[in-house]
């Protein structure tokens, strides 16, 4: 059984490496080895496992909590042009000392992936340009087409009247397609086309006091009270806009769905790990088959409600992004004509022996032949 065992192991298509207490690899299949994740150790003739298997290792060693990780290493000799490496690695306790890393070439997704990111990233940047024309055109007109004041007697004139209707229309629309680019280019960023910044203490008193500041006018606009329930100087780690960007994204969700003269309300929480806030309307409500898609990109419960909103179908996939860059998520719980609570919840301390960063690791070539 033990030999049948080692074949099934060999046979797999995944590498598996198995690392002891001080991280020398004890176990490593064929499919491992051919992933490069094996590397020349410090005496002749000895092999050490690549630092991400090892730094994974001591991170599930000293949590005990599984850990998944998803990069691209780069591989082949320095200055070589190398496609980089996909994969996504899964490392799990067997013992309170011996870990095992899973690792699963996803190389090709990863590639489309960025194809995909690539592609939207030069159709947007190249459609800001048309747009910015279309909104000074509209003013333009606007201008050229405001109303004279006018006598008692005077007749309306009908003309200028239905060009001035339609200039204010271009006008909105094309605001409304300037912030769908702009929120492209973000989800872009977002999902990997840019590196993420270093993780930093943020004030949550500041991101509070921004987001109510950001979403004045349009809250104003409904007579809606943005109100704040919730300790002060209160600390999270990440980038201070980002963090903003995704509690701004989810306040103007609940003001766009909620009523004249409503209430939306921040709401935080925290203990020694996770700074949790609520954002809480008294809207319409989200359906329960609803519930699972709204983050997704595009997805709209009620089209003729959203398009009435002027939204763009992406505020929601931008936070589901933020949140998860952070190694937070986002939740909801809704009850249809009765509003929403989002939850964002965000580290509340720096994280603990963060993985390398991939671009300064190198993939040996060779490492499949130790």
């Amino acid at each position: 059984m033990k030999g049948l065992g080692r074949k099934s192991l060999d046979s797999l298509r995944v590498g598996v490496v198995v690392l002891d207490a001080e991280d020398h690899p004890v176990l490593v299949n064929p499919a491992a080895r051919a992933m490069g994740l094996l590397r020349s150790g410090g005496a002749p003739g000895t092999i050490a496992a690549h630092p991400i298997l090892r730094t994974l290792a001591g991170q599930v060693r000293r949590t005990g909590v599984r850990r998944e990780v998803e990069l691209d290493l780069p591989r082949g000799r320095a200055g070589a042009a190398h496609a980089p490496l996909g994969l996504h690695l899964r490392a799990v306790a067997l013992n309170q000392t011996h870990v095992a890393v899973e690792a699963a070439d996803v190389t090709e997704s990863h590639r489309l992936a960025r194809v995909r990111r690539d592609f939207v990233a030069n159709v947007s940047h190249e459609l800001k340009t048309p747009i910015g024309a279309l909104q000074l055109l509209a003013e333009a007109l606007l201008d050229a087409t405001e109303l004279p004041a006018a006598e008692p007697t005077d007749e309306p004139n009908e003309d200028l009247l239905a060009a001035r209707r339609f200039a204010e229309r271009i006008h909105h629309e094309s605001a409304r397609m300037g912030r769908l680019v702009n929120e492209l280019l973000e989800l872009t960023r977002l999902q990997g086309a840019e590196p993420l910044p270093t993780p930093e203490p943020v004030s949550v008193d500041w991101v509070i006091a921004e987001v109510i500041d950001r979403t004045r006018t349009t809250s104003s606009a409904k007579s809606i009270e943005v109100v704040y329930n919730g300790p002060k100087g209160s600390t999270v780690y990440g980038s201070d806009s980002q963090v903003a960007t995704a509690v701004t994204n989810l306040v103007e969700n609940a003001i766009a769905y909620s009523g004249e003269d409503t209430k939306v309300e921040l709401t935080l929480r925290q203990d020694d790990d996770w700074v949790e806030i609520d954002v809480a309307d008294q809207g319409i409500g989200i359906a329960p088959h609803d519930v699972d898609r709204i983050f997704e990109r595009f997805y709209r419960a009620d089209q003729a409600r959203s398009r009435s909103t002027g939204g763009t179908g992406l505020g929601l996939a931008i936070v589901k992004h933020i949140a998860t860059n952070h190694g937070g998520r986002v939740d909801v719980t809704s009850t249809l004509g009765d509003g929403s609570t989002f939850t964002l919840r965000l580290p509340a301390r720096p994280p603990e022996a963060p993985l390398p960063l991939p671009t300064a690791i190198e993939i040996e070539s060779g490492a499949s032949g130790h």
